[in-house]
């Protein structure tokens, strides 16, 4: 199981940092789209590294597109010597409508044009391929000299989407290189509904599993005292309730038995009673979410619930301790 980092979005502290996850021996590094762009800090990972891979987990797809998302994958991969991974989430209607004013369409439909789209203007960039994508989204139909990259012996950048509900994961089976399977899961939903609409995409696509990369990072409690049990058994309560809460997520719910509770949890969230909701996720909850133990118990707890279909995973343990967190990564690695 390979082994992500988080890296941060401070471009000061970026160089130190990669350097830093690299010696460690990790894998790769992640950035997310939340308060700050996920691709500038990969530009210095890219500049200070030498061979750990660099990821957007996620970028918002449909904030962009697919001729930006084209150039942004091509130039991290070119400079990075083939090291970069573009990774998408569809994000949900609010968000692109009232955050970033853009159009909504049906989200399968509309990831799938994106990523078909962006592969058509690689295929011209790369292969020489004339550009002619006609969809009901996205039309891409000019490519001039000009515009075209001159560094084009890396290829295209991997492509995988982040996924929920069974019609993206099944996009993201037939068009992408690999899949993030949402914090915001369970072994009874990723069972009945994850895996087998990812092995119906595979085989639209006529490709098998072992073309396909799988990224799950699931809740984790631990700490190396009660205190710090307590704090990250609490902050998790109140990520799960924070995701429940979402109406599109219900069916995670119900894979469990608690599919009443999303109602619940999204009318608190209107009122903003963000802290109380975390009080209506029992143990039993957050234990069909993740792992909880102490921190030895972390790793093979990981690997008997989920080595089995998990490609790579994310080390954002709650562990202060260095070398705790480092003995927990050779594990992962090894396992």
């Amino acid at each position: 199981m390979k082994v992500d980092a988080g890296l941060g979005h401070d471009l000061k502290k970026i160089p130190d940092a990669i350097r830093k996850l690299e010696a460690a021996g990790y894998d790769g590094v992640n950035t997310a789209e939340m308060n700050h762009d996920p691709f500038y800090p990969l530009v210095l990972a890219a500049e200070h590294s030498k061979r750990i891979e660099l990821r957007t987990s996620i970028a918002v797809a449909f904030a962009r597109s697919p001729m930006n998302l084209a150039n942004l994958g091509h130039d991290l991969n070119a400079y990075s010597g083939g090291r970069f991974t573009l990774g998408l989430g569809s994000q949900i209607r609010p968000h692109i409508t009232k955050r970033f004013s853009m159009q909504w369409g049906a989200p399968a439909a509309q990831m799938r044009e994106l990523v078909l789209a962006m592969r058509a203007i690689w295929a011209n960039w790369y292969e020489k391929k004339p550009l002619q994508y006609v969809g009901k989204y996205y039309t891409h139909t000019l490519m001039t000299p000009a515009f075209t990259p001159e560094n084009t012996e890396q290829g295209a950048p991997r492509v995988v989407l982040a996924a929920v509900g069974p019609g993206m994961t099944e996009v993201a089976g037939e068009v992408a290189d690999g899949m993030i399977i949402h914090p915001f899961s369970n072994l009874p939903y990723i069972e009945s509904v994850t895996v087998p609409a990812i092995e119906k995409g595979l085989a639209m696509a006529g490709r098998s599993r072992d073309d396909f990369e799988l990224s799950y990072s699931c809740f984790v409690v631990t700490g190396r005292d009660e205190a710090e049990f307590e704090a990250s058994l609490k902050a998790t309560r109140e990520r799960i309730a924070f995701y429940g809460s979402t109406p599109a997520y219900t069916g995670v719910l119900e894979a469990i038995g608690v599919g009443e509770l999303q109602g619940e949890l999204n009318a608190m969230s209107k009122q903003g009673r963000w802290q109380e909701m975390g009080t209506l996720i029992t143990d039993d909850i957050v234990r069909e979410f993740g792992v909880v133990g102490s921190p030895d118990e972390i790793a093979p707890q990981m690997l008997e619930r989920y080595g089995s279909f998990v490609d790579r995973t994310s080390a954002s343990f709650p562990v202060g301790d260095d070398e705790q967190r480092q003995q927990i990564i050779s594990a992962l690695r090894q396992g």
